[in-house]
């Protein structure tokens, strides 16, 4: 099979580390950016990880000839790169709200940004790849696949890390086998909970909402105070913070003086120096132990700057190899590609149209659900009525999503001040106006022709 990687970042060598020691039998993995030295470079690394087996890691510069006959699509696209997400944050941070690239109005202008490009690049691979799964990985993940498959006939999914990683640590906490964990899971795209954990067929939740100690160790810091738990009764994954602690996630940031894409800027722009030194210096083990140290420093340093107000920093870095990691991004990525070529069906969280799944919502909506998962495609799993806690936020987010949508389709000025007023983070018109506003005088690289009644005109976009 071939498969094709759209938007080269730092994240790209995990994924080939985890396509090529899986299962799958690989034709060529093409890679595609709209910078070409950043393909070229991603694809040496490829190929040092690909040594030793039969799978050409190449890269492209034209997008058609990538696509072209693919079986599948893994898009992870940035548009405007780290600069512009860190640029959003910052202005979100200013504007009253905490900065954070999926949730708030920094995940609102990623999200104007992004749908109009993920469309381009989907309606290519409908036209020259038609049997292909466009697997979208391509923040925010939700409002992005609810784009592609609402306006377009491209065989979308859409994956995320984020449910697999709270069900690990579920597992750990339990010290549970995690094959003998069993999870009820539901919600949107990072605005998901837990409902259920049974180990070996017995209720653990009771065990975890009551012990505190148990329950403290879930997330990477206290994202969520015990008696908060305890009073929904449900287990969050962690970018629920950003509706249930606005305010302290905006505090942190403040405090911290940076905000988390200001900090994965600055490591990412040493990182790749890194990266192209060593690798022009043809010392693939050097540029390897570089960014070993980058994804451990990433991740260690996860969460903790909304959540305690401490930089990535100020993180020590651990001593583990990100690349053997049970969950993680490229496990994700491979476990669904691998049961969409797979005639067993396995169990897996991914963003699908609804189709019943949960009661209330459209069957288009695009949800974040258990589904069995084999080669005629992904199938939702029942997840019935929406708890009380919850319903009204996921229910009012969705509604902000479809909105979202329409703004970035339309291009209409009222709608996208509407879906930001829509958003229960903003929930006010004039702020959301104002951060609109904002918007189009910072970013005139995107958005030039920013009036009233048409933003998006800009076409100068990139990945």
């Amino acid at each position: 099979m071939k498969i094709c990687v759209l938007g080269c970042g730092l994240r790209t060598p995990l994924l080939i580390h985890g396509l090529i020691h899986s299962t799958l039998h690989i034709a060529e993995i093409a890679l595609y950016d709209l910078d070409p030295a950043r393909a070229q470079l991603m694809a040496q690394i490829g190929c040092e990880i690909a040594a030793g087996t039969r799978t050409p890691v190449s890269e492209h510069v034209d997008v058609h000839r990538a696509l072209e006959g693919s079986d599948f699509v893994i898009s992870s696209i940035r548009v405007g790169n780290m600069e512009t997400r860190a640029a959003d944050e910052r202005l979100s941070l200013e504007c009253g709200f905490a900065g954070q690239e999926t949730t708030g109005p920094a995940g609102f202008a990623m999200a104007l940004r992004t749908i109009p490009v993920a469309l381009r690049y989907a309606r290519i691979v409908e036209r020259l790849a038609p049997s292909a799964w466009f697997v979208n990985f391509t923040n925010p993940a939700g409002i992005v696949t609810q784009a592609i498959s609402n306006h377009t006939g491209a065989r979308v999914v859409g994956i995320c890390d984020t449910p697999a990683e709270l069900l690990s640590q579920i597992a750990r906490v339990l010290a549970a086998e995690p094959s003998n964990v069993h999870c009820d899971y539901f919600g949107l795209n990072h605005l998901g909970w837990v409902r259920s954990v049974r180990v070996g067929g017995k209720e653990m939740m009771d065990q975890l909402l009551n012990q505190d100690a148990l329950s403290r160790r879930l997330y990477p810091t206290q994202l969520f105070s015990p008696d908060l738990l305890a009073a929904i009764r449900l287990l969050p994954t962690e970018y629920v913070f950003f509706y249930y602690n606005q305010e302290v996630a905006r505090r942190n940031q403040l405090h911290a003086g940076v905000t988390r894409g200001e900090e994965l800027q600055a490591m990412n722009d040493r990182v790749w120096s890194d990266l192209e030194t060593h690798i022009r210096a043809g010392n693939p083990a050097a540029a390897f132990d570089a960014y070993r140290r980058y994804l451990n420093r990433r991740n260690a340093s996860y969460m903790l700057l909304e959540g305690a107000a401490e930089s990535a920093f100020q993180v020590s870095d651990p001593d583990w190899d990100p690349f053997a990691g049970e969950t993680g991004y490229h496990r994700i990525a491979v476990e669904t590609i691998t049961a969409l070529t797979s005639s067993s069906p396995r169990s897996i969280i991914l963003n699908v149209p609804n189709h019943g799944s949960i009661q209330g919502m459209a069957p288009d909506d695009i949800v974040e659900v258990p589904c069995m998962v084999d080669h005629s495609g992904p199938r939702p799993l029942a997840v019935g009525t929406l708890p009380d806690p919850v319903r009204g936020l996921l229910l009012t987010m969705k509604h902000f999503e479809r909105l979202t949508v329409e703004a970035a389709v339309t291009g209409r000025w009222d709608t996208a001040v509407f879906a930001l007023t829509m958003n229960p983070i903003v929930a006010s018109w004039d702020p959301a106006r104002h951060f609109l506003e904002r918007l189009a005088q910072q970013d005139t690289g995107y958005f030039s022709s920013y009036q009233r009644r048409d933003i998006l005109q800009s076409t100068a976009l990139t990945s």
